[in-house]
């Protein structure tokens, strides 16, 4: 359905988003995320922030405990006092702030530090970082994660002397002077200027979060700005619809109007129709440009630039190039073997809208029998468009002189014959035959006999344009009938397993409770 949210769930759960979004809002920051319903609480995800500032790779430290608080990374110089508080922050499932010393791990790759094996030496590197545990409740007020933020406050303290640092790879006084002041005119810049010692620290002040601001792991409808639409809201489904619609209505009629040769400039009703729908399509192309789409992570973009460049680079020109007002232009032309049969022709370049239905083609794919639905209208839809092609070869033999197309057949069955009107300017023109009423509908009978069957020979194929096109007609049918087949049998294999599994639930459940009513009968 145009409204499905396939692959998206709505309301959806934001929260790594928003914690995400505020982290990179925050310079130096960055932050864990840990299981609070596992024992140990194994680490879920880490940013990439704390790769550099720790030294790990994300892979290192995925699942890695955090019971101890990235106990991988202590040191000699960590507080066992702090690690304890710490522990009992998350035991307890509190929230706190402390300012530990952790170590950063330093992968050597100089001569100098290659061990006997040639391999690469790994240092550790002391720096002071303040830490933030808060506890994430989900909607029934239940702690199911820990969130972790870290900020580098080393330029805050006092250089710190280790083995690591009186190496190969330690720096001079000099050195580590000019760098602690670099370090610490760039965290100036951001921060307030500590000079009251009595007072907490202003950066543990600026990175706690109360209770009522923290993110909560639930589900809830994305933030969006004001003139952004969500591309799952009710309006936009209800739009999607009328889109759909109104592009089964272009691919039905173009084709017909371009094979017919019916000047829509000559209908009024018609004319005033098309327009609508050229306005209604071009509305639409401004709505792609502030709708929201799912990223390749899975998440919501809702940042108006990024919607702006990813629409322009996919599908902005061939929306465009399908809305153009064609039989307006061709109203000021009334040449057909000028300018304006290049506009009559260029209707065709509006079944391009076919690409909205593309675009929306994998929501159908997780129902069986919409799908199904969907392949039905398509198979009647190819039969149309190999209708008008068939009514147009016929056209053509016509009016090049042959008298036994399938057209001038026609016309002697229902005793409306062809006649020819000579002018000196354009020679012969073709007039009278049947009515167009009564070739759409031996054209369609035609096609659909030889795509469904062999046909029956009432209408057949006596040109050699024609029966060149009724081999590709048939080869199209084929495999047509494949593809739908094939998705008739994925659906029944699909709707046989489910039915299969049922009773192995039950008896599973059957096994459950006799189980159970056997240890009360125990006791």
């Amino acid at each position: 359905m145009p409204g499905g949210r396939r692959g998206l769930v709505a309301p959806q759960n934001t929260f790594l988003e928003n914690i995400i979004r505020r982290s990179n809002s925050q310079p130096d920051s960055s932050f864990l995320l840990a299981n609070a319903q596992i024992v140990d609480f194994p680490i879920v995800y880490c940013n990439e922030s704390f790769c550099k500032i720790s030294g790990y790779n994300r892979a290192e430290v995925m699942q890695k405990s955090c019971r101890y608080v990235c106990g991988f990374m202590y040191g000699e110089l960590t507080d066992k006092e702090t690690v304890g508080r710490l522990e009992y922050t998350l035991e307890n499932q509190q929230q706190d702030q402390f300012e530990i010393l952790l170590y950063k791990k330093n992968n050597v790759q100089c001569g100098c530090a290659l061990s006997q094996f040639g391999k690469a030496q790994t240092q550790e590197t002391p720096l002071w970082l303040l830490l933030q545990v808060a506890p994430i409740r989900n909607e029934r007020d239940l702690v199911v994660l820990f969130l972790l933020t870290f900020r580098d406050i080393t330029a805050l303290k006092q250089p710190i002397d280790s083995e690591d640092t009186k190496g190969v790879l330690g720096l001079s006084k000099f050195a580590k002077l000019a760098r602690s002041v670099t370090r610490s005119r760039q965290f100036s810049a951001h921060l307030p200027t500590l000079k009251d010692p009595t007072k907490q620290s202003n950066l543990a002040h600026m990175m706690s979060l109360s209770a009522d601001i923290m993110p909560q792991y639930r589900q809830e409808a994305p933030k969006t700005p004001p003139h952004i639409l969500l591309h799952y809201c009710a309006f936009k489904a209800i739009w999607d619809w009328v889109i759909l619609c109104l592009t089964f209505y272009t691919a039905i009629m173009v084709p017909y109007n371009v094979a017919f040769k019916n000047k829509t400039s000559e209908d009024v009703s018609l004319l005033v129709v098309d327009s609508i729908v050229d306005v209604i399509f071009f509305i639409d192309i401004v709505l792609n440009f502030h709708t929201t789409f799912v990223g390749p992570g899975g998440e919501v973009v809702s940042d108006p630039k990024v919607i702006r460049m990813n629409y322009l680079k996919s599908w902005f020109i061939i929306d465009l190039l399908s809305c153009l007002p064609y039989d307006v232009f061709n109203a000021f032309d009334r040449d057909e073997d000028g300018i304006g049969s290049l506009f009559s022709a260029l209707k065709v370049v509006r079944l391009l809208r076919l690409g909205r239905v593309v675009r929306k083609l994998d929501r159908y794919l997780e129902y069986g029998a919409a799908m199904l639905i969907l392949l039905l209208c398509f198979y009647m839809l190819v039969a149309h468009w190999l209708a008008c092609i068939w009514y147009s070869i016929g056209r053509s033999d016509a009016d090049n002189g042959i008298q036994y197309s399938w057209l001038w057949k026609l016309a002697n069955v229902t005793q409306s014959p062809y006649s020819y009107i000579w002018s000196n300017d354009t020679g012969p023109e073709l007039v009278n035959g049947p009515s167009r009423k009564s070739m759409y509908v031996t054209a369609l009978y035609f096609t659909m006999t030889c795509m469904t069957s062999v046909g029956f020979g009432n209408v057949a194929a006596e040109t050699d344009n024609e029966k060149v096109f009724t081999i590709c007609m048939m080869i199209i049918a084929a495999l047509l009938y494949g593809t739908i087949l094939r998705s008739c049998d994925d659906h029944h294999t699909t709707n046989d397993i489910g039915h299969r599994q049922v009773p192995r639930h039950a008896q599973q459940c059957a096994r459950v409770h006799e189980a159970a009513r056997g240890a009360q009968g125990a006791k």
